[in-house]
């Protein structure tokens, strides 16, 4: 066995921040991450964005710091199995509850294994899958008793995984499907345990003190937390709009200090200019989700033609002009490869210079598939979500309509409704983006598996399953890229999804709001932020 220990030091940032904010006023903030979350259990979540929500109010066995570093979370220490299969987790032995009692080793075994209950249904069932016997559970096979997890005893936590991954603790860290959450609070409140202050029981630096369901998430500091005084917003009140005029308008005005909604197009070079934007390198891509079991995307090459007749560099031009990356493929920019990134080690699928050329192909496919000039092809419906993303939706309406001659019908609704369209497949095409919960091709490409309960499309490849298998369960870096590079090929053939581009975050900031760590993963962090009244 070989020893991993990591000592937490206390960070100058908190010293300093803590100087600025000795009354509540200035450490009371405000931030607006988009409307009222589908779900804030943990296990169920499968949306970046609440994922931030989620952080501040538990914390797994690691974390992320202020650096976006892992660091030792509830456990204090680890060890390591020489084949790098089993992980012995030692938890703290004063982490509690914000209620008061301990956090222990059988609240984990707990919170994994009821991410893996078919009962549960959680889309974010198949991250589990790096534990060994996760697989098998999820297809069905075993009894999800059987996942390799146990508690050792009341602070001692063992994992044993299926393959070496090197992952494992930025993993387990910054995705909320592996935190605990209380066995006792979920079997007494069932599905409403997450709703209100009394019952939405948490071990994070912060605790629900009010939630006014589409207005308002209100926490306030764990005083049970180990690190209570290490956090420096005595107060986060999470405002709940999709509108980013809203938002925008509240900024300005003083009501809101932070928005993780997209800026219109036309505001953002005045919003630079007045000091409220800030830039925010991610780790995603933005798509258009097609449900192939509908008559109008059976067939690829019809997939294709509409993939090709977008033009992408006209989209972040004009449209999004956020410093976005058009998208010639599903992984984007920013994730490692084996020597440098994926992409620049992988060629992009789609030449998004010459869009030309993109449509002449796109109209011999629509002949090929039957539709010549668009003829006979039905009226097809895009959902897309308010702001940007109506405008994205309109550009490439026009687009189609002029080069295939392809009529759209936009559909704008609040993206939670078009989510729960997705999971019931009643959707015909729908916006959507993914932002990675690590840093590899596979935060991107095990999306798409068959069985991922966040694949919409319908989309089923052996081949595609096989390789990203094959990914998981080597050893060889060499050997793992290659698989993933093979499966994203296969992946923009059949063309389920339309990748559009690369995220680049603009994000609209109370200049004087300070101390805001933001993450590429989307796993913004709000503990050690406060107004700077000087």
């Amino acid at each position: 066995m070989k020893k991993v220990a990591l000592i937490l030091s206390i960070i100058l940032l908190f010293v300093f921040s803590c100087s600025k904010t000795n009354d509540n006023e200035k450490s009371s903030i405000s931030i607006n991450l988009g409307p009222e979350p589908k779900t804030m259990d943990p296990t169920l979540n499968s949306l970046n964005v609440v994922s931030s929500y989620i952080l501040h109010a538990f914390e797994g066995l690691t974390k992320i710091d202020s650096n976006n570093n892992v660091q030792a979370g509830m456990a204090e220490s680890w060890d390591i199995s020489e084949d790098g299969l089993i992980y012995t987790f030692h938890l703290r032995t004063n982490a509690k509850w914000s209620d008061g009692k301990p956090v222990t080793a059988q609240d984990f075994e707990y919170s994994w294994k009821r991410a893996v209950d078919p009962n549960t249904a959680a889309e974010y069932s198949y991250m589990m899958e790096v534990v060994k016997n996760a697989k098998e559970i999820n297809a069905g096979d075993l009894d999800y008793t059987n996942l390799s997890v146990k508690s050792i005893d009341d602070y001692t936590f063992q994992v044993e995984l299926v393959n070496p991954t090197a992952y494992f603790l930025e993993f387990i860290a910054s995705t909320g499907v592996f935190v605990p959450v209380r066995k006792d609070i979920i079997e007494q409140y069932k599905d409403q345990w997450t709703l209100s202050p009394e019952t939405y029981i948490g071990n994070g630096p912060y605790k629900m003190k009010e939630r006014v369901v589409d207005e308002k998430i209100v926490f306030d500091i764990n005083t049970n937390y180990y690190a209570k005084d290490e956090q420096v917003a005595s107060e986060i009140n999470f405002v709940l709009m999709s509108d980013p005029n809203t938002a925008i308008a509240g900024i300005r005005g003083g009501t809101i200090d932070f928005s993780a909604l997209e800026p219109p197009s036309a505001e953002i070079e005045t919003l630079k200019n007045d000091g409220y934007i800030v830039a925010n390198n991610a780790i995603g891509t933005y798509y258009i989700e097609l449900n192939i079991t509908n008559k109008a995307f059976e067939d690829k090459r019809v997939r294709q033609a509409l993939s090709l007749a977008i033009d992408r560099n006209y989209i972040v031009s004009n449209v999004t002009k956020g410093g976005q990356v058009p998208a010639g493929a599903f992984v984007p920019t920013e994730v490692r490869g084996l020597e440098t990134t994926f992409r620049k080690e992988n060629k992009e699928y789609i030449d998004v210079n010459n869009y030309e050329a993109n449509v002449q192909k796109a109209k011999a496919l629509m002949a090929e598939a039957g539709y010549p000039d668009g003829q006979n092809y039905p009226v097809i419906e895009l959902k897309v979500s308010p702001g940007i993303y109506v405008l994205v939706g309109e550009a490439i309406q026009q687009m189609w309509k002029e080069a295939l001659n392809v009529n759209v019908s936009l559909v704008q609704e609040e993206f939670p409704i078009t989510l729960q369209s997705l999971l019931e497949k009643d959707y015909q095409m729908a916006r959507m983006g993914w932002t990675g919960d690590y840093n590899d091709p596979m935060t991107m490409l095990d999306v798409m598996l068959s069985y991922s309960g966040v694949n919409h499309t319908g989309f089923e490849n052996k081949n595609y399953d096989d390789l990203i298998l094959t990914a998981k369960e080597s050893a060889d870096n060499s050997v793992r890229m290659k698989s993933m590079a093979e499966a994203e090929n296969i992946l923009m053939d059949e063309m389920p999804i339309i990748p559009l581009y690369y995220r680049a975050d603009s994000f609209i900031k109370n200049p004087k709001l300070r101390g805001v760590v933001l993450n590429p993963l989307g796993r913004h962090k709000f503990n050690y932020a406060y107004i700077d009244r000087n």
